[in-house]
């Protein structure tokens, strides 16, 4: 049977889901409209499409590594209320999503998404997420994931406030054992604290300290005072301030926060545990996920919402 334009429009309309699943469905079903609805309802898809209106800006991150240590993921999945964040469902479904992360060959998020659920193959990962929404009730969504693998040493992994924040570290080593083990989750725990940028000064582009610069003289410019030093004193004082912001964004420049003086940049812990331990160890990159981050959370006025329910306004 030929599936029109019209039809799609009209199931659309009736069970809220989107065009595409709605086409789905008529396809799996021939046409039939009632056979289609419940089809859709059997996937969660009805229900869910009626809630992907609502901002999902709680959830967890989760991390995984392998029994190896030599690949991990970390994935942020998010829903509407710290309450189900909570939710002893919604946790081991977020441990579910994580583990498929681990061994997925999708290269982003919609590939991910449409991939079969490992625990029902019958399913796409978005339709299983699908289905947990009807279950739990409120709108979820997986936003994100991140794989690393290190063959010449290991990954740490560090996860922080319950899931708030989910870090991994990627470590070359070639002597792995409990000091440098504990020292890798030190630098974890050092990335969930201090939210750096970039590991190390190499990953920095010469056009964003250039542009740092330029905004930096800009504001010497508009201080008389500044502005009336000779050139010279004003590059250095310019140099100076770019280096004392890119020890605060690069993770190996900054004050390691464990540090008994207070001055031992991250970089000289790093080094002070593999002389110890007699190891070549370097830091490689690190992954940070903060469950929300960026996501512009809804406002609600609890006493409007209760005049509206109540009929007051």
């Amino acid at each position: 049977m030929v599936i029109t334009a019209a039809m799609v429009k009209e199931l659309r309309e009736m069970t809220g889901a989107g065009m595409m699943d709605c086409k789905k469905a008529l396809t799996a079903t021939d046409g039939d409209m009632d056979k289609a609805i419940e089809f859709l309802r059997e996937k969660g898809l009805a229900t869910a499409q009626k809630k992907a209106g609502r901002i999902a800006a709680e959830g967890l991150c989760k991390c995984v590594v392998s029994d190896d240590g030599k690949k991990a993921a970390v994935v942020e999945v998010n829903a509407e209320t710290d309450f189900v964040a909570k939710n002893e469902k919604f946790q081991a479904y977020v441990a579910e999503v994580a583990a498929q992360t681990l061994t997925t060959t999708a290269a982003d998020i919609d590939a991910f998404l449409a991939e079969p659920w490992a625990s029902d193959p019958s399913k796409t990962v978005k339709e299983a997420l699908a289905g947990q929404i009807a279950v739990i009730g409120e709108n979820m969504n997986i936003r994100r994931f991140a794989q690393m693998t290190e063959d010449a040493g290991f990954i740490a992994s560090y996860i922080h406030m319950g899931g708030k924040i989910g870090v991994l570290v990627d470590v070359e080593t070639d002597v792995i054992n409990d000091a440098v083990r504990e020292m890798a989750k030190n630098v974890a725990m050092q990335v969930a604290a201090l939210k750096p940028l970039y590991t190390d000064r190499s990953e920095i582009s010469e056009d964003y300290i250039a542009h740092e610069k330029e905004i930096l003289l800009a504001q010497i410019k508009n201080d008389p005072k500044e502005a009336a030093k000779p050139e010279k004193v004003i590059q250095g004082i310019v140099m100076g301030r770019v280096n004392k912001e890119l020890k605060e964004i690069c993770l190996l420049d900054q004050i390691y926060v464990k540090a008994e003086d207070g001055k031992q940049p991250v970089a000289d812990y790093v080094a002070s545990v593999a002389k110890a331990n007699g190891a070549q160890i370097k830091i490689k990159g690190f992954v940070r996920y903060e469950t929300g981050e960026g996501i512009e959370k809804k406002q609600e006025n609890f006493a409007e919402e209760v005049a509206k329910q109540m009929g007051t306004m």
